[in-house]
């Protein structure tokens, strides 16, 4: 089977992106990861796959499968080169675009200057929504991890997130504690895992461990994560820059019940095609 395919990348995070709404794919684990082998493959943090919609009021379903051939819930840097991909592949022609994922759906908006705004929906905080193991919903959690206690925020984005506040993001233990906070046993389905460090009230810088990747160059659902954490524990005002090793995001949000938006660049990198 010989598939074709577009690299892209938002800010850094990369991706295969499959046209799937002309032909019926069915991508085993052990192909996704062939996929996304940077030595034997094409490489990629995330292969996305753009599908017909199943329900009304939908123009696409969108589907993300990490380097290691699972598929999750959302991701916030691939939504936005799926926007500019099904745009700019004459797939649509509207620049307001609703998504169907595995996490509900997305709303994303083309904007004239290049850059995507993406409706990530409303943050769910509470630790069964997460999932997160905790009695009751707090703004920082104690979290046991390889002897010592470490305070972290938890938050769904539609896919969970864990966000520690560092005072140096150059030397915060990003691939030490990253794995042992993704697969802590607090968090049933794993969790993606930020690393913060406050700049001011509306500029925080973050790395991010993203769950069966490692870490990436930018995780657009982290970016949000943190700074809803940074909101719930008042460090941060509305609007945030968010700045991460492959560049800049913009995040907004004003408090419970409301989307978080995101905005940032899509890039193309190339085309080609794969048998598999």
């Amino acid at each position: 089977m010989r598939i074709e395919f577009t690299k892209m990348h938002g800010l850094g995070n990369d991706f295969v992106v499959v046209d799937a709404t002309r032909q019926a794919l069915d991508l085993d684990p052990a192909q996704i990861r062939r996929i996304a082998d940077r030595r034997l493959g094409v490489g990629c943090d995330q292969l996305l796959l753009v599908e017909p919609a199943q329900g009304a009021g939908a123009d696409f379903r969108y589907r993300i499968f990490n380097a290691d051939g699972g598929e999750v819930e959302q991701c916030g840097n691939g939504a936005r080169c799926f926007a500019r991909f099904v745009h700019d592949k004459g797939l649509t022609d509207k620049t307001r675009i609703r998504v169907e994922t595995a996490a509900g759906p997305l709303t994303l908006v083309l904007r004239d200057d290049g850059q995507v705004t993406v409706d990530m929906g409303v943050p769910r905080l509470e630790p069964a929504d997460i999932p997160f193991q905790a009695t009751v919903r707090a703004p920082r959690y104690a979290l046991a991890v390889a002897g010592e206690t470490l305070e972290i925020g938890a938050v769904s984005m539609g896919n969970p997130h864990a966000v520690l506040e560092v005072p140096n993001l150059e030397h915060a233990p990003v691939d030490r504690l990253g794995p042992l906070i993704e697969h802590h046993d607090r968090f049933p389905n794993r969790v993606n895992v930020g690393f913060m460090q406050v700049v001011d009230r509306g500029r925080i810088r973050l790395r991010v461990w993203e769950r069966g990747v490692g870490e990436t160059l930018a995780c657009g659902t982290g970016a949000c994560a943190a700074v809803v954490v940074g909101r719930v524990q008042n460090l941060l005002d509305e609007t945030v820059t968010v700045e991460l090793r492959g560049g800049d995001l913009v995040v907004s949000w004003g408090g419970e019940d409301t989307p978080v938006m995101m905005t940032g660049p899509a890039s193309f990198v190339f085309e080609g095609s794969i048998e598999l």
